[in-house]
């Protein structure tokens, strides 16, 4: 039984040398950070498709049971909406083939624009991309959160597809006023949708974004907590990625919510020793290889 946790990235400016060793080649940044956790949210792919080559350092750093979450372009979600992208959608999976059964889902965020009126085009989407993989779609409109019509059409065309709702959960951010300058910059750009916490797949992908304060972080995600452990009884494989606006604790946070829903579950696989931030100081039995 294994819980898979993880991040918006996998280096940070404010990890470096305090979670992280450092300073550290660009090609060993990721086997560090999958000391921590074992997932990662692929957020650069969305503003450009990679290079092959750069996916296959990403691979050559990971086990075969590191998950990521890998965003579809912009172009292809964004500029396009899901239709006449064919060229983009070819490059985009030849890209990220090397990762693998690593390429956990597929993630298609859309735009705060594209609302019930669009659920056939992205039935249509879903409909042509291959098989092979598993696919989690993240939408922003509040209808598809207040309108029970809207609501149960997105599901039914989810469903058709073999597809997860990727709910992202701001709900703790906007439950009062900002107190830092992380947290007001993520108030100008982050969803203020309503909570959902419904899995429609066997492997339900949840992301959560607390507030910079530990404690708050902590105690809005009880009820997370509590869903996540229902899941693994239940014979899903979840994966959970823990957000803060300035992200400077994320990977200590995401292993303390592992921790919690691991002494409600007790079978869940453990998480491995991670790296010191400071070198020499690393898990015992898998040393740092630098060059």
């Amino acid at each position: 039984m294994r819980l898979h946790v993880g991040c918006a990235m996998w280096t940070h400016k404010p990890w470096q040398g305090r979670l992280l060793p450092h300073p550290l080649p660009p090609g060993e940044r990721l086997r560090a950070y999958a000391t921590w956790c074992n997932a990662v949210e692929g957020n650069t792919t969305f503003y450009a498709t990679p290079a092959r080559a750069t996916v296959e350092t990403w691979a050559g750093q990971t086990g075969p049971d590191f998950r990521f979450v890998v965003k579809l372009p912009k172009s292809i979600t964004h500029e396009r909406r899901l239709t006449g992208a064919e060229d983009e959608v070819r490059a985009f999976f030849d890209a990220i083939e090397p990762l693998g059964p690593r390429a956990h889902t597929l993630w298609i965020q859309l735009p705060g624009s594209f609302g019930p009126a669009d659920a056939g085009v992205l039935g249509t989407f879903l409909a042509r991309l291959p098989r092979s993989h598993r696919y989690g779609v993240e939408v922003r409109h509040r209808a598809f959160f207040d309108d029970p019509r809207a609501v149960r059409l997105l599901e039914a065309v989810l469903e058709g597809a073999g597809a997860e709702w990727i709910p992202f959960d701001t709900t703790v951010l906007f439950r009062s006023p900002p107190t830092s300058d992380a947290e007001r910059d993520a108030w100008t750009k982050k969803p203020r949708v309503p909570l959902r916490a419904a899995a429609l797949t066997d492997r339900p992908v949840v992301r959560y974004l607390g507030r910079d304060d530990q404690a708050r972080t902590v105690e809005g995600w009880r009820h997370w907590v509590d869903t996540v452990a229902g899941w693994l009884r239940e014979g899903r494989s979840p994966t959970v990625f823990v957000h803060t606006p300035d992200n400077a604790d994320a990977p200590t946070l995401a292993r303390l919510f592992h921790d919690e829903v691991r002494a409600e579950v007790p079978g869940v696989e453990p998480l491995p020793e991670p790296l010191s931030g400071r070198l020499g100081e690393q898990a015992k039995d898998e040393p740092l290889t630098l060059f």
